[in-house]
């Protein structure tokens, strides 16, 4: 009797151990969005806007303070793993965690802006941020091929929804569908890439992968190189390599502003972060297999990206081959393969990631009503009109274009130098040379933005019609701008709205692109620290 007792008796179940510290920064962001979620569900009227981005702006700064926890904790103790090996905590993961955090909370101050223009009360703005947030840290923290799979989900899921969130803007439902139907795609391929890495390898955790490879030669590698191939293609999709990159223009131009500039910088976070771990912590020991990918989508993503932004004239759709260009960039650090180029890449991630929230906070407020005016003519004179917006716009152009004095300079040297020191010089002059392309128009908008609108010239600088090409040709002869001639069209003179909520958001954006272009010392440090995730 007691035999059948004990055989009957439910088998016990070994819980791995959890390091909460570990996740608290997930944990955070996933219990701030269903507060807020249920409370919109419960309350009755529904939940206020302000209240809705106060709790949102109060968890980001929790999940902020969490990440900086993590980070003197892994300072102080040494990285780790938990749960069955399957998260990290290291100091990679804690400056991921911390530059997602800035980025939400950069952009809910600027999307509640976006939300009071267009009369839009409900929450799904607040919900869908705080979830796609806490998929890009998960991303950097996991430590096995199937966790990043389902980080990858919960950042793209929710970014998918986020592009069609305002029902009143039908391009957004298009673009959502387009970015749906290619992520999925892109999914597909990626968990393929995981099942042929587990066939060749017998694991889907990073670190037992890394010890195989590093102690067994494979004398068939085909299994292994064909896995790596598709989860390449998986990453290179989200951010936005060429050739995987043709839905980036109609997604950027077609999603609301403030969802433009939070998927541009959170979407490259994370799924830069799981590059980095997969391919450098994971695959190091065959980087003379991948390293030529890299290198050709690099190369590929400088060129697309520069030349494909010269002739837009919608500024999201120009930002959007920019961030394309941004990208080669970032992965020339991952192709150099060595701290230098894994800790370039980092600080590049961090200084990306503000300055295009900040930018895109600018091109929210200047869409005006139904978020449809981003045509280069409306920016004609906006710093002079109104320099809080206008003067902010021109420096995180610069800063984009690789300007001293901003991030964006050193980011941008520091992944040249890289490569340059890595043997990879052909790129990095080719990189110099696309930068030189990006920065016309970078200056082009900078410089539409200081000079005065038509009416406003005075002497030989008639006002011109936008037939008169002649007439144009004239005008950039007289006033010496270095604008293209249709660029030369009469702009209309208005007030921009500028809610406190969105120039806050804009101006600390600036601010930190400034502020550590000059004292790059601790932000640096910070990002060589994160790199040592690498194992040499």
């Amino acid at each position: 009797m007691n035999a059948l007792l004990l055989a009957a008796a439910p088998a016990h179940v070994a819980m791995p151990k959890i390091d909460y510290l570990a996740i608290m920064p997930e944990l955070i962001l996933l219990g701030g969005a269903v507060i807020v979620l249920l409370a919109a569900s419960v309350v009755r009227g529904g939940l206020k806007r302000d209240v809705a981005t106060s709790l949102t702006l109060a968890t980001g700064f929790a999940a902020l303070i969490a990440a900086l926890v993590e980070w003197f904790h892994v300072d102080a103790h040494g990285a780790s793993t938990t749960i069955a090996s399957a998260i990290s905590m290291d100091s990679f993961s804690a400056f991921i965690a911390i530059t997602v955090a800035c980025t939400l909370i950069l952009a809910t101050l600027i999307g509640h802006a976006y939300l009071v223009r267009e009369g839009i009360a409900t929450t799904e703005y607040h919900v869908l941020a705080l979830a796609s947030a806490s998929g890009a840290i998960m991303m950097a923290q996991a430590n096995d091929l199937v966790v990043v799979f389902l980080a990858l989900e919960i950042l793209s899921i929710a970014l998918y929804v986020l592009a069609a969130f305002n029902p009143l803007r039908g391009e957004s439902g298009e673009a959502a569908l387009k970015y749906f139907l290619l992520g999925g795609f892109a999914s597909a391929v990626f968990v393929y890439g995981i099942a042929l890495t587990y066939g060749a390898t017998g694991s889907t955790n990073l670190s037992q992968i890394g010890d195989f490879l590093a102690k067994n030669q494979l004398t068939h590698a085909g299994l292994l190189v064909a896995g790596m191939a598709l989860l390449l293609v998986g990453f290179a999709f989200k951010v936005a390599a060429v050739p995987f990159h043709l839905w980036t223009p109609d997604v950027y131009q077609g999603a609301p502003s403030p969802v433009t500039g939070y998927m541009a910088a959170v979407a490259k976070a994370g799924a830069f972060a799981g590059l980095l771990r997969v391919l450098l912590g994971t695959f190091g020991t065959e980087a003379s297999t991948w390293q030529p990918i890299v290198y050709a989508l690099a190369a590929a993503s400088l060129v697309v990206g520069a030349v494909s932004a010269l002739p837009q004239r919608n500024v999201k759709r120009m930002l959007a081959f920019s961030s394309i260009n941004h990208t080669g960039f970032i992965l020339l650090g991952v192709e150099a393969a060595t701290l230098a180029g894994v800790g370039a890449s980092i600080y590049y991630l961090f200084a990306y990631s503000i300055m295009t929230v900040g930018t895109f906070g600018v091109i929210t407020l200047m869409g005006g009503k139904g978020d449809g005016e981003h045509d280069l003519s409306r920016y004609r004179g906006i710093a002079r009109r109104q320099p809080l917006l206008g003067v902010p716009f021109v420096i995180l152009l610069l800063a984009q274009a690789g300007a001293p004095f901003t991030t964006g300079f050193l980011a941008k040297f520091g992944v040249v130098a890289a490569a340059v020191e890595a043997g990879s010089w052909p790129l990095a002059v080719l990189a110099m040379a696309t930068a030189a392309i990006a920065a016309y128009f970078y200056l082009r908008l900078a410089v539409i933005c200081v000079t005065p609108a038509t009416s406003e010239h005075s002497g030989d600088a008639a006002p011109i019609t936008s037939g008169d090409a002649d007439a144009s040709a004239a005008t950039v002869r007289a006033t010496g701008t270095l604008l293209l001639a249709e660029d030369e069209t009469e702009a209309t003179v208005e007030e921009i709205a500028v809610p406190t909520a969105g120039l806050v958001g804009i101006l600390v954006a600036t601010a930190v692109t400034v502020v550590f272009g000059i004292v790059p010392g601790p932000l640096l440090d910070m990002a060589r620290t994160a790199a040592d995730f690498l194992p040499h």
